[in-house]
């Protein structure tokens, strides 16, 4: 058992909140896939994205004349350079959003722990509303790891903001 303040302050940093460096892990990752998904839109510059996906259709053996097929390249046909700069560049922002969260939830600072919280919390109407507008499993599953990702979150800030308010009754006693 630590005796001495130095010996608390040392067992203290050696506790490491196991679940916040996971989340913090899987930021990243997801960080890392929405940079190389952006450099793959870029790829497409000054390409034809319809015949692309066509040939990539016919390869995969999918039906090229389904309707649904012909909607994806219907949607597709509607993407210029233009436009898909700008899809990049959303999702650049994003990865740079998940690199500064994971970074931050790794290295376990209560900043990250409330701009994840915020940010998650944020977005959970609209993935509550995309549940009820087409239901599959993968969005329930998604907004469930979610919704316990905002819980523990929770659960973390207010235990850290009761041992903040121990120490200072602690320090003025």
């Amino acid at each position: 058992m630590p005796t001495t303040q130095r010996e608390k302050d040392i067992a203290k940093h050696h506790k490491h909140n196991q679940w916040l460096i996971f989340i913090g892990g899987l930021k990243l990752l997801k960080g890392l896939l929405f940079i190389l998904l952006g450099f793959g839109a870029l790829k497409l510059l000054h390409k034809d994205i319809v015949d692309l996906l066509t040939r990539w259709f016919i390869d995969m053996r999918f039906d090229p004349e389904s309707r649904f097929i012909n909607l994806l390249l219907d949607k597709a046909a509607l993407i210029d350079d233009h436009r898909l700069k700008q899809i990049s560049f959303g999702i650049f922002c994003y990865a740079a959003l998940d690199l500064v969260e994971g970074t931050g939830l790794a290295l376990e600072k209560t900043w990250a722990e409330y701009l994840t919280l915020i940010l998650t919390a944020s977005f959970l109407p609209w993935e509550f509303f995309e549940i009820i507008r087409h239901f599959t499993w993968v969005k329930v599953v998604l907004v469930l790891i979610n919704v316990l990702v905002v819980l523990y979150l929770l659960f973390i800030l207010q235990i850290r903001a009761r041992e903040r308010e121990a120490a200072r009754e602690q320090s003025s006693a």
